[in-house]
Protein backbone atom coordinates (compact mmCIF):
# COMPACT_ATOMS: atom_id res chain seq x y z
CA UNK A 1 0.00 0.00 0.00
CA UNK A 2 1.38 4.07 -0.80
CA UNK A 3 -0.22 6.92 -0.37
CA UNK A 4 -1.89 8.80 -3.00
CA UNK A 5 -2.42 12.47 -2.20
CA UNK A 6 -3.90 15.42 -4.43
CA UNK A 7 -3.37 18.89 -4.38
CA UNK A 8 -4.90 22.16 -6.12
CA UNK A 9 -2.78 24.92 -7.89
CA UNK A 10 -3.97 28.53 -7.93
CA UNK A 11 -2.09 30.85 -10.01
CA UNK A 12 -2.88 35.16 -9.16
CA UNK A 13 -4.04 36.93 -12.27
CA UNK A 14 -4.30 39.70 -10.80
CA UNK A 15 -1.40 41.99 -8.34
CA UNK A 16 -0.58 42.00 -4.92
CA UNK A 17 -3.55 44.78 -4.20
CA UNK A 18 -6.28 42.91 -6.51
CA UNK A 19 -5.81 39.36 -6.16
CA UNK A 20 -7.85 37.10 -8.69
CA UNK A 21 -7.38 33.42 -7.69
CA UNK A 22 -7.72 31.02 -10.65
CA UNK A 23 -7.58 27.28 -10.11
CA UNK A 24 -4.57 25.65 -12.60
CA UNK A 25 -4.90 22.19 -12.00
CA UNK A 26 -2.47 20.16 -9.27
CA UNK A 27 -0.21 17.68 -8.90
CA UNK A 28 -1.02 14.53 -7.79
CA UNK A 29 1.66 12.01 -5.69
CA UNK A 30 2.04 8.35 -4.99
CA UNK A 31 4.43 8.25 -1.66
CA UNK A 32 5.42 5.04 -0.67
CA UNK A 33 6.41 5.37 3.61
CA UNK A 34 8.83 2.28 4.38
CA UNK A 35 7.89 0.48 7.87
CA UNK A 36 4.38 2.27 7.81
CA UNK A 37 1.10 -0.65 9.18
CA UNK A 38 -1.15 -0.17 6.58
CA UNK A 39 -3.38 -2.64 8.49
CA UNK A 40 -3.31 -1.76 12.01
CA UNK A 41 -6.41 -0.38 13.25
CA UNK A 42 -5.05 3.01 13.72
CA UNK A 43 -3.83 3.51 10.03
CA UNK A 44 -5.83 5.97 9.11
CA UNK A 45 -4.59 8.60 12.41
CA UNK A 46 -1.19 6.87 11.62
CA UNK A 47 -1.59 8.41 8.05
CA UNK A 48 -2.77 11.56 8.92
CA UNK A 49 -0.02 12.34 11.21
CA UNK A 50 2.08 11.44 7.59
CA UNK A 51 0.24 13.71 6.15
CA UNK A 52 0.41 16.49 8.28
CA UNK A 53 4.26 16.15 7.93
CA UNK A 54 3.87 16.79 4.03
CA UNK A 55 2.34 20.05 4.38
CA UNK A 56 5.21 22.31 4.82
CA UNK A 57 6.58 20.02 1.76
CA UNK A 58 4.43 19.74 -0.65
CA UNK A 59 2.10 23.25 0.05
CA UNK A 60 3.37 26.69 -0.48
CA UNK A 61 1.59 30.10 -0.29
CA UNK A 62 2.92 32.94 -2.69
CA UNK A 63 1.42 36.25 -3.89
CA UNK A 64 1.66 34.68 -7.06
CA UNK A 65 0.84 31.14 -6.53
CA UNK A 66 -0.12 28.92 -4.52
CA UNK A 67 -0.84 24.77 -4.07
CA UNK A 68 -2.03 22.80 -1.37
CA UNK A 69 -2.97 19.62 -0.25
CA UNK A 70 -6.91 18.66 -0.84
CA UNK A 71 -7.31 15.37 -0.18
CA UNK A 72 -5.41 12.16 0.01
CA UNK A 73 -6.11 7.90 0.93
CA UNK A 74 -4.47 4.59 0.77
CA UNK A 75 -3.64 2.38 -2.46
CA UNK A 76 -2.59 -0.24 -3.57
CA UNK A 77 0.96 -0.66 -4.99
CA UNK A 78 0.24 -1.17 -8.67
CA UNK A 79 -2.42 1.82 -8.47
CA UNK A 80 -2.78 4.05 -11.43
CA UNK A 81 -3.96 7.52 -11.51
CA UNK A 82 -7.50 8.66 -13.55
CA UNK A 83 -5.30 10.87 -15.09
CA UNK A 84 -2.36 8.11 -15.74
CA UNK A 85 -5.31 5.63 -17.12
CA UNK A 86 -6.85 7.96 -19.37
CA UNK A 87 -3.22 8.48 -21.52
CA UNK A 88 -2.68 4.42 -21.62
CA UNK A 89 -6.12 4.26 -23.04
CA UNK A 90 -5.65 7.29 -25.81
CA UNK A 91 -2.22 7.49 -26.31
CA UNK A 92 -0.97 4.16 -25.11
CA UNK A 93 1.61 5.59 -23.00
CA UNK A 94 1.67 7.15 -19.87
CA UNK A 95 3.78 10.79 -20.97
CA UNK A 96 2.78 13.04 -18.04
CA UNK A 97 2.55 10.32 -14.66
CA UNK A 98 2.12 11.04 -11.00
CA UNK A 99 5.15 12.00 -8.72
CA UNK A 100 6.09 8.53 -7.39
CA UNK A 101 8.56 8.84 -4.54
CA UNK A 102 9.22 7.17 -0.79
CA UNK A 103 8.64 9.58 2.26
CA UNK A 104 12.35 10.07 2.51
CA UNK A 105 12.98 11.40 -0.92
CA UNK A 106 10.30 13.91 -1.01
CA UNK A 107 11.47 14.95 2.09
CA UNK A 108 14.88 15.43 1.09
CA UNK A 109 13.26 18.20 -1.38
CA UNK A 110 11.98 20.36 1.42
Amino acid sequence: MKFHVTTQYHENYGDTENPRWKCKGGDEYIIEVPGFDYDDEMSFKKGQMIIDSLYGVIEHDGEYTKEYIIGWGFVPDDFQTSFERDQLECDGEILYPAKRMTYDELMEVA
